[in-house]
């Protein structure tokens, strides 16, 4: 069986390559620029160039293929026109399966990000191809960024207010995905993936302080006050304004997802924030 990965240069891709190769699969790593992943065509897996916005080479990509995950990408914007590019090769491809990584809810999900999935779900769910739907919750990495400035100040900011975030690895969802691609009977799937803990933004707080060895305590602002704090920062305004929107979406529980999916895909506990925080300060 040929399982394709779109998207393979980023940090998820990658991971599941790698998950693949170890599995036994024969991976296929589709990428916009080869180069980038030199190492992965060293180690045998096949690699094939291809641009979501190019659909000829979409096409020439999937020859041959059985399964692919299609990668949400991150174009925003752009998204839903390229994730069908990839939508229809796989129809022309006769691709018996293809996973998309999507967001918790995405069909009534209010979140900026949410949108450009509830779009691509939208296409998948009028497609002539079997798929199945991985809606990825939050990923621990997403705070990795922010890591230095919280230890070194004592003070993580937000906006979550009391909201829980259900987060996991992002080697996690790369193993979920894995496993989903190498099995059988996933095909009208939608698995909602969160880790089994928990945790409100100062719960954070106290695992970074764990893991660094200093004190670091939670301070939340309001949503306006977050993206103004993130564009003084040098964030883009619509990048800082997504990351605000999507911390009020945490504040209304919209990450936390407690449906034990991803768990029960890994046949084991999620890796737990703390793990990922320590690991990211070496």
């Amino acid at each position: 069986m040929t399982i394709a990965v779109t998207g393979a240069s980023g940090q998820l891709g990658r991971l599941v390559v790698e998950e693949l190769s170890r599995a036994g699969s024969t991976p296929v790593a589709i990428v916009r620029d080869p180069g980038k992943v030199a190492d992965l065509a060293e180690r045998g897996v096949d690699v094939r160039g291809a641009a979501y916005d190019d659909p000829a080479a979409l096409v020439r990509a999937l020859d041959g293929v059985d399964r692919v995950l299609l990668i949400s990408g991150n174009e925003f914007g752009a998204r839903v026109a390229q994730h069908t590019n990839v939508i229809r090769a796989a129809e022309r491809a006769g691709v018996e399966l293809l996973a998309y990584t999507s967001i918790p809810g995405a069909t009534d999900n209010p979140l900026i990000l949410a949108q450009e999935h509830k779009g691509t779900e939208a296409v998948l769910a009028e497609s002539a191809v079997p798929h199945v739907l991985l809606r990825n919750g939050w990923y621990w990495e997403n705070y990795v960024g922010g890591l230095a400035q919280a230890v070194e100040s004592g003070v993580l900011y937000g906006a979550a207010g009391e909201g829980r975030v259900a987060g996991a690895a992002r080697a996690d969802y790369a193993e979920a995905a894995a496993r989903v691609l190498t099995t059988d009977g996933h095909a009208g799937g939608v698995y909602e993936l969160g880790g089994g803990e928990s945790l409100t933004y100062a719960e954070l707080a106290q695992a970074i302080s764990e893991a660094a060895g200093k004190p670091v305590r939670y301070e939340n602002l309001s949503e306006a006050d977050y993206a103004a704090a993130l564009i003084q920062a040098g964030l883009p305004a619509a990048y800082a304004e997504t990351l605000a929107d999507a911390d009020a979406g945490i504040a209304r529980g919209i990450l936390d997802v407690r449906s034990g999916d991803l768990e029960k895909l890994l046949g084991r506990p999620a890796t737990r924030a703390v793990e990922v925080f320590r690991a990211a300060l070496g």
